[in-house]
């Protein structure tokens, strides 16, 4: 089987969505990502969802590039790159008919992924059910069971708090304080203070509440509402981690390769007997 001529679609650009897509594409296979008109990713730098904005964006030398239409977007496949497709109507998957659909919008639950979108889908997180709206979930929360392929069952449930990093938890992500537009006033990577002005939302600043790197930011000027998830601060002071693919999307990325190969074995066909039975060489 030449991997090439598998296109895996995948839903959702984000910084967990990127480490699958740059791994199944280092791997061999033909990638397309699917995303909002209006992303909101808030790991811009590491997260192929930014291509909507910048056209491209290259993580760890894998590039993504704007599609305006799938078949443009095959055609940078030739080029190796990642197509990156608008698709706010949910309507690729029937139209590009791939042999993989993965899921990785993080939404905690489905949004509208169905067994029956393609030969193997693959949900992450929680939202999805192993058997009943996909063929196998992958396991996205941190702990024992991270990047754990589920053939039965769902993942672990969504816990609503992130994870704490050198014992920073809640405060770690920044939300906004009412509705309104997004403007950040520093940028991914800028080191800061404990109660430096980080973004505002119309004039309600959203202020650090450690010193630490900005490790993400919602992309400036878009409408937000109360609430929302805008920024995240990392208190390890390593400005380098804002621009690599995290390890938990890479222990993620690994479990889809797994299930994509358990799935995939399902599919070929049986071999000729002179080859079944001829035994090792």
């Amino acid at each position: 089987m030449n991997l090439s001529d598998t296109l895996i679609l995948i839903r959702g650009g984000g910084d967990l969505a990127t480490g699958v897509a740059h791994r199944l594409h280092r791997a061999g296979f033909t990638v397309m990502v699917t995303e909002l008109p209006q992303p909101l990713a808030v790991r811009r730098a590491v997260s192929f969802a930014e291509a909507v904005y910048s056209e491209r964006i290259t993580v760890e030398g894998v590039t993504a590039h704007l599609a305006p239409d799938p078949m443009v977007g095959m055609a940078y496949t030739v080029l190796d790159e990642i197509p990156v497709v608008v698709d706010a109507d949910d309507t690729m998957v029937k139209q590009m008919r791939p042999s993989i659909v993965v899921d990785a919008r993080m939404a905690k639950k489905n949004l509208g992924t169905r067994l029956t979108d393609a030969p193997l889908v693959i949900g992450l997180g929680p939202g999805f059910t192993a058997g009943e709206d996909c063929h196998a979930v992958v396991e996205t929360n941190r702990g024992h069971n991270l990047g754990r392929v589920y053939s039965e069952g769902s993942a672990e449930p969504d816990t609503g708090q992130p994870e704490p990093v050198q014992g920073f938890a809640v405060q770690r992500v920044l939300r906004t304080p009412c509705d309104g537009i997004f403007s950040a006033q520093r940028q991914i990577g800028d080191v800061v203070k404990a109660g430096e002005t980080l973004a505002l939302v119309n004039s309600e600043p959203i202020r650090a509440q450690f010193d630490g790197v900005v490790r993400g930011l919602l992309h400036d000027g878009l409408r937000v509402t109360a609430g929302m998830k805008v920024g995240d601060l990392d208190p390890r002071g390593v400005r380098e981690y804002c621009f690599v693919i995290s390890d938990k999307a890479r222990a993620v990325g690994g479990g889809v390769l797994e299930a994509i190969f358990t799935g995939i074995r399902r599919w070929l066909p049986e071999p000729p007997p002179e080859v079944r039975d001829a035994g090792l060489p």
